[in-house]
């Protein structure tokens, strides 16, 4: 096992783009941003952990909580810290699929002519806040799906490229909430995480209190810039993962599954149909990030427990039977973990 030394730089010391990332180069820059992100976010480090290593993953993000538990300015403030395009998209149940890919409009040309123009909509930035997903119709997030998967967006006839890096961080209510639509199990997929944002505690009430109400606000500071988080995305694929934890990974999705024979008993009862292999790639790139993050270069079995709520817990579809006895997916994954043996 590669263990880093303890001279790894302190959380909160700034840095800038790497031009040869090491894992100290690594740490340093991700400390740097949780510092940053943390002036302005009260009391959610497990929140802004599980969103940084999905950014560092490569992935997107998908955040769950009732209003006013500052999921969007989380994710305005982590877009304030990267030195990148931001855009942020209010979804509403009229918002067209034109309205965020964008449309082709009529010019005059200098010669007197007219053509048509593509005019690119909000998703062409680095990092795009898709802010309340759920209450768009399916027609308008199936125009997201697309961008999400495939870094690009058809627009008539017309293929178009979305920038390098991309990121999609949606926010969403409870399903449970008047005027939402459920996000399809296809689209939820494309997400490398869901993260369920807590009610804050009694100290960091009266912390937001104290902080969101005087006559100034905190101001995040840039850290890291598009060439820089590309450097180490790429960095945090190259971390190895023994044969025995991908194969713990692999035997923990695996038992999601009801028609898995050594499926936990509630799994076979609860649930129609468990995680896809998407799932065990989100495992395993989220356990890669967080090996770092912790200071090793390498992945251990409790990386891969310590990301299999986010990285399944939204691909895991219950039947009636769990709805009817209040079991949630987080349930069913709890026991796949603790019942699955690393050997």
């Amino acid at each position: 096992m590669t263990v880093l030394p303890a001279n790894v730089p302190p959380s909160g010391a700034t840095t800038t783009a790497p031009t040869g990332t090491t894992p100290f180069k690594f740490i340093e820059t991700a400390r740097a941003i949780e510092s940053e992100v943390g002036r302005v976010i009260i009391g959610q480090p497990e929140v802004v952990r599980g969103v940084l290593t999905c950014l560092l993953a490569g992935g997107h993000a998908l955040l769950e909580g009732i209003p006013g538990l500052g999921k969007t300015l989380l994710v305005r403030t982590i877009g304030e810290t990267l030195d990148l395009s931001f855009s942020r998209v209010q979804f509403t149940p009229d918002l067209m699929p034109a309205d965020i890919t964008g449309t082709s409009i009529l010019r005059d040309t200098v010669e007197g002519t007219r053509t048509l123009e593509f005019q690119p909509g909000p998703l062409f930035a680095n990092l795009v806040l898709a802010d309340e997903v759920n209450r768009a119709t399916p027609k308008t997030q199936s125009a997201l799906l697309e961008a999400m998967q495939e870094r690009r967006v058809t627009a008539g006839r017309t293929t178009h490229v979305l920038p390098e890096p991309f990121f999609v961080l949606a926010t969403q209510n409870p399903i449970e909430m008047e005027g939402t639509y459920p996000l399809p199990e296809a689209q939820l997929d494309r997400f490398l995480f869901k993260l369920t944002v807590p009610y804050p505690s009694e100290e960091d009430l009266l912390h937001i209190a104290q902080v969101t109400t005087g006559a100034t606000m905190p101001h995040p500071s840039h850290v890291a810039d598009g060439a820089a988080l590309l450097e180490l995305m790429h960095f945090a694929r190259e971390v190895p993962v023994a044969e025995p934890v991908l194969r713990y990974a692999v035997r923990i999705v695996r038992r999601t599954n009801p028609e898995t024979p050594d499926a936990p008993a509630e799994v076979k009862r609860f649930a129609r149909y468990g995680s896809s292999p998407r799932g065990l790639q989100s495992l395993v790139l989220g356990a890669k990030v967080r090996g770092l993050l912790e200071g090793r270069y390498n992945v251990a079995f409790e990386d891969i427990r310590a990301v299999s709520l986010a990285a399944l817990r939204h691909r895991v579809i219950l039947g009636f039977e769990a709805d009817a006895e209040g079991v949630t997916t987080d349930k069913l994954i709890h026991d796949v973990v603790t019942t699955t043996p690393e050997e």
